[in-house]
C-alpha cells in the first residue's frame, strides 16, 4: 500500500493482461496484498507448492521499502547487541544461501570498521544490551567490544569455514590499506557480508519464478502490479469453490476500474502500511511503528577511490550505525533511522544530507563533498513493530506473523454468515536478507490453514537468472563470448548478463528474433538499452509507467543518467508496444519528471510541451 507515484492514465497492455487474469478467475485460495520482496517471496513459495495464489501490489513491484534498502545482504552484527541471536543466525545462513542461489545479484562485500578507541563503551554496552536504551551521551564502541562482536559473528556466519574470519589491523597497516581514513584511527576491523546490487530486478526474478511455477501447475499463480485493495465489502465465493472465503474490492490503479475478488486466506505483506491494510479488511490492528531510512548516491571518484572497493561501516557520533560503499561507479551513503509519519512522503531531507556529509567527514576528513555530487536520493519506511519509547536503532529487526479471522457478513451486512470468512495473516517486520526463510515460514502457516503439505523446498533452488550463472571470472567471459553476435559486442553482452543473469539468454533470443533484422539497435541517449530490449520489457515485465523502466527495470536513475533526451526516447519507443497515444506519452514523461524530483531529488527537463 503506501505508494503514491502512480497516475491514472491509459493502461499498458502487459499490465492489463495480468489484471485480466485476476478478473477472469476471481477466486484464489490465497490472496497476497503487497508486492515487496516478502510478499513476492511468499508468492513464489506458495506457487511452487501448487497453491492457487494471487498477488496484488498498489504500485510497482519493489517500489516501497524493498526498493529503498541499503542494498545489503547481511547477518546484522548490530543485532548481537540487541540480543537477537536467532535473527543473526538465520540472517547469516540466508546470506550465505543467497550467495549460492542468486549469484547474479548477490555478491560478497568486504566491510571495514574504523575504530578510534580501545576500551570505549565497555561499561555502557551491558546496559544497552539489557534495556535497549542509550543512557546519557552516546559512547563509541572500542576495539574490545568490536573484537568480541566480530568473534561472535564469525561463530554464527562462517558457513563451514567458507567465509573468511574477521581481521584487525593496527593504525599503520590500516592507513597503508586505506590511506584516506581519518589519521586518528587506532585500528580497523574487516569482515565479509554481501550486497545486492539490483534489488528491484531480484524481486522481479522471484516473482517470475512464481508465475512460471503457477503456469506449470495449470495457471494457478497470477500477480499484478498497480492493483490496490479498496475494502472488504461482503462475502461469497465462486460457484464450486471449496470454501466460501471473503470478498475484497480491488481497484485497477491505471484505469480506476474496480472489481471483486474472493480468497480463503489473505496475506498482508504491505510493510509499514499493514495496519492501514487491515483496517480496509475489517481486521483493525495496531502492530506497526516504522522508521524512515534515507540514502544518497554520489558521483564522486575521489570518495570511490578512498573506499578501495569495500564498504566502510561505522558508528556515528550519535551512536547510530552508518555506511559508505561503492555501487559500481557510484558511492552509496546511508542510512538514517528516524520515526516515520505515514501521512508524509518518505524522502531524503536537507537535514539528512547534512548528516551524511558530517559522517563522511568523520571517516574521510580530507575528502570534500558537495550537493552537486548527489545524483540520486531515496528513502523508505522500514516495516518495524510498534516500539513506543524504544529508540529506533534498538527496535527489533525480527519478524512475526499475526493471525486474525474475519467473518463473512450476511447479504444484508447485519448478521455474520455462519462459516466462511477469511483468515488474515499479517506480516510484522522482515528484512531483505531473510526474505526466503520468512516466505517459507509464512507459506507454512498458509499451508496449515489450507490443510496442505509442503512439496518443494526453496533452500537450494536457484532464483531466476542465478540458475547456471558462471561461478568465476573465466566462466563469465565464456558466457559473454558465447552470446555475442556481429551487432552485439562484449561490453553490451556483459551489460545484459549483469542486468538479467542467465535470463539474458532469453532476452538475447527475443532481440535476435526481430523480424526486421535490427536485433539490438541501441538508443541514441544511452548505449545501455536497445529498442528490442525495451520491447522485451514491455511484453514480459509488467511495465505500468515510464518511471518503472528508469528506476526499477534499469539502474539509470540510481546512477544519475536520466536526461530529457532519454525520457523522450524511451517514452517514444514504449508507446508502440504499450499502446500509448501522444497525450499519454506526454503524461508519462511528466509523471516520470515528477517522481524523480519529488521522491529522488533529481531534476530532469524533457522540453516536451
Amino acid at each position: 500500500m503506501g505508494n503514491k507515484d502512480s497516475s491514472r492514465i491509459q493502461a499498458p497492455a502487459s499490465v492489463r493482461a495480468s489484471v485480466q487474469k485476476l478478473r477472469t478467475r476471481r477466486h484464489a485460495q490465497v490472496l497476497i496484498i503487497g508486492g515487496g520482496i516478502n510478499g513476492v517471496g511468499t508468492f513464489r513459495d506458495l506457487a511452487l507448492q501448487g497453491v492457487d495464489v494471487a498477488l496484488v501490489e498498489r504500485g510497482d513491484y519493489c517500489q516501497g521499502a524493498s526498493g529503498a534498502s541499503s542494498h545489503m545482504i547481511h547477518g546484522g552484527i548490530r543485532y548481537l547487541e540487541n540480543g537477537e541471536f536467532r535473527l543473526v543466525q538465520e540472517s547469516v545462513v540466508e546470506r550465505n544461501r543467497l550467495l549460492r542461489i542468486a549469484p547474479h545479484y548477490v555478491k560478497p562485500l568486504q566491510t571495514t570498521i574504523p575504530v578510534f578507541s580501545t576500551f570505549s563503551g565497555i561499561l555502557a554496552a551491558p546496559l544497552r544490551f539489557l534495556t535497549h536504551k542509550q543512557r546519557g551521551r552516546p559512547q563509541e564502541r572500542g576495539a574490545v567490544l568490536i573484537k568480541l562482536g566480530l568473534s561472535l559473528y564469525d561463530f554464527f556466519s562462517r558457513d563451514g569455514g567458507s567465509v573468511p574470519r574477521h581481521e584487525f589491523r593496527g593504525r599503520k597497516r590500516a592507513l597503508a590499506e586505506l590511506p584516506r581514513l581519518h589519521p586518528g584511527i587506532k585500528y580497523t576491523a574487516t569482515y565479509f557480508d554481501a550486497s545486492v546490487h539490483n534489488p528491484e530486478r531480484l524481486t522481479l526474478d522471484v516473482l517470475q519464478d512464481g508465475e512460471k511455477a503457477g503456469a506449470a501447475g495449470g495457471g494457478l499463480a497470477r500477480a499484478s502490479n498497480y492493483v490496490s485493495l479498496v475494502s472488504m465489502p461482503g462475502a461469497g465465493g465462486e460457484a464450486g469453490s471449496a470454501r466460501t472465503g471473503s470478498t475484497v474490492r480491488l481497484r485497477d490503479e491505471l484505469t480506476g476500474e474496480e472489481f471483486d475478488f474472493t480468497a480463503d486466506v489473505i496475506v498482508n505483506t504491505t510493510g509499514a502500511w499493514v495496519d492501514l491494510t487491515n483496517g480496509a479488511l475489517g481486521a483493525a490492528s495496531s502492530f506497526m511503528g516504522g522508521t524512515k531510512g534515507s540514502h544518497i548516491v554520489l558521483d564522486h571518484p575521489e570518495l570511490l577511490e578512498a573506499c578501495h572497493g569495500r564498504e566502510i561501516f561505522f558508528e556515528h557520533t550519535d551512536g547510530r550505525i552508518v555506511l559508505i560503499y561503492p555501487m559500481g561507479d557510484r558511492v552509496l551513503v546511508g542510512t538514517t533511522d528516524v520515526d516515520a509519519d505515514l501521512a508524509e512522503d518518505a524522502v531524503c531531507t536537507e537535514a539528512e544530507i547534512d548528516y551524511f556529509f558530517a559522517l563522511i567527514g568523520q571517516v574521510f576528513p580530507d575528502v570534500a563533498v558537495s550537493r552537486g555530487q548527489i545524483v540520486y536520493s531515496f528513502a523508505g519506511v522500514r516495516p518495524l513493530p510498534k516500539h513506543d519509547a524504544t529508540q529506533p536503532g534498538f527496535v527489533s529487526r525480527d519478524y512475526r506473523i499475526e493471525r486474525r479471522a474475519v467473518p463473512a457478513p450476511a447479504a444484508d451486512d447485519a448478521v455474520a454468515a455462519p462459516g466462511g470468512g477469511a483468515v488474515v495473516l499479517s506480516l510484522v517486520g522482515g528484512k531483505w536478507t531473510t526474505f526466503r526463510a520468512l516466505a517459507e515460514h509464512l507459506s507454512n502457516d498458509v499451508l496449515a490453514e489450507l490443510g496442505m503439505e509442503r512439496k518443494v523446498s526453496t533452500a537450494r533452488l536457484p532464483i531466476g537468472g542465478g540458475a547456471g550463472f558462471p561461478d568465476n571470472a573465466d566462466g563469465v567471459q565464456r558466457w559473454i563470448k558465447a552470446h555475442m553476435s556481429a551487432g552485439r559486442g562484449a561490453e553490451r553482452t556483459a551489460g545484459l548478463l549483469t542486468r538479467y543473469g542467465t535470463r539474458a539468454g532469453e532476452v538475447i533470443g527475443f532481440m535476435d528474433s526481430a523480424p526486421d533484422g535490427d536485433a539490438d539497435r541501441l538508443l541514441h541517449s544511452t548505449h545501455e538499452l536497445s529498442v528490442r530490449e525495451l520491447a522485451f520489457m514491455a511484453q514480459n515485465e509488467q511495465i505500468g509507467h515510464l518511471a518503472d523502466v528508469l528506476i526499477r527495470r534499469t539502474s539509470l536513475a540510481f546512477r544519475g543518467l536520466v536526461t530529457g533526451e532519454l525520457l523522450n526516447e524511451v517514452a517514444g519507443i514504449l508507446s508502440g508496444p504499450l499502446g500509448w497515444d501522444t497525450a499519454t506519452r506526454a503524461l508519462e514523461i511528466s509523471h516520470a519528471e515528477e517522481v524523480l524530483q519529488r521522491f529522488h531529488g533529481v531534476r530532469v527537463h524533457s522540453l516536451v510541451s
